[in-house]
């Protein structure tokens, strides 16, 4: 018997921004994997680009499309972040192509179940959903613990309407494959306990984290958007997680030899 003992490789890690948002908010975190020696890529997904961009047309398809065919281009698999509303996204290209997925970390998000609607109350005569602003979101329930003057004022500047298209249609899931690619939720506005809880007091809005074979539950106190109030954190946090994964690869292989 002959030990091949293969070579470590790191997954990229692709991050997703959520509502509003483009890749330019995970600059700092992806700036700090860089350091730690990951190779990573912040996404910004169609309709997102700027204030300008064409967004009427965009749709749901279009964002998952937009993953997919970028995880595609890789050659190998990935570790792919998501941010708030992104989890469906998240969700979705999982359910496409979870043999792609060497794991998926949820940020203050989580997987959504088949026939999810993220935003129910936009119509088929709406082209945008436009920013609300940190006060209305606030308002809300969302935190923004963390943000100082500064985040406050880029976010506010630099969040452009998100494609109405893109969260009024059905999430579709068809493959049950989804649930075994390991999965971690980083939880920044509840602690991880209290989300747990939820989890098994069978609150429909966690009903999907029951599915997951391999779930991960780590916590990074913060408002939000902790990747602008704790980014070397939390990139240490992903680059921790990405590499338990990298590690799962490398293990030695055991072959029989005529």
């Amino acid at each position: 018997m002959t030990t091949i003992q293969p070579q470590p490789t790191r997954h990229p890690i692709l991050l997703l921004p959520g509502h509003w948002l483009g890749g330019w908010v995970w600059g700092e975190v992806a700036a700090r994997l860089t350091e730690l020696g990951h190779e990573v890529e912040p996404l910004t997904l169609p309709g997102l680009e700027s204030a300008d961009a064409a967004r009427e047309a965009v749709t749901f398809a279009d964002h998952v499309d937009y993953v997919a065919t970028r995880i595609g281009s890789l050659g190998g698999r990935v570790v792919l972040v998501a941010h708030s509303g992104a989890g469906a996204v998240a969700t979705a290209v999982a359910d496409r192509m979870p043999g792609a997925l060497a794991r998926i970390v949820y940020v203050d998000s989580g997987p959504v179940g088949d026939g999810t609607v993220p935003r129910p109350e936009l119509t088929a005569e709406d082209a945008e959903l436009p920013f609300p602003g940190l006060d209305a979101l606030a308002a809300h329930g969302v935190s923004v613990e963390g943000l100082g003057d500064d985040h406050r004022a880029e976010l506010t500047a630099r969040a452009v309407p998100h494609p109405a298209g893109a969260c009024r249609q059905p999430v579709t899931l068809t493959d049950p494959h989804r649930h075994e690619v390991p999965t971690t939720v980083v939880c920044c506005s509840i602690p991880g306990s209290v989300m747990q809880e939820l989890v098994a007091s069978g609150e429909p809005m966690f009903a999907p984290l029951r599915e997951l074979t391999d779930l991960t539950v780590r916590e990074l106190p913060t408002g939000h958007w902790p990747m602008l109030s704790r980014p070397a954190e939390l990139a240490e946090l992903i680059g921790a997680e990405a590499d338990r994964d990298d590690e799962r690869d490398a293990r030695p292989l055991s072959v029989h030899v005529p």
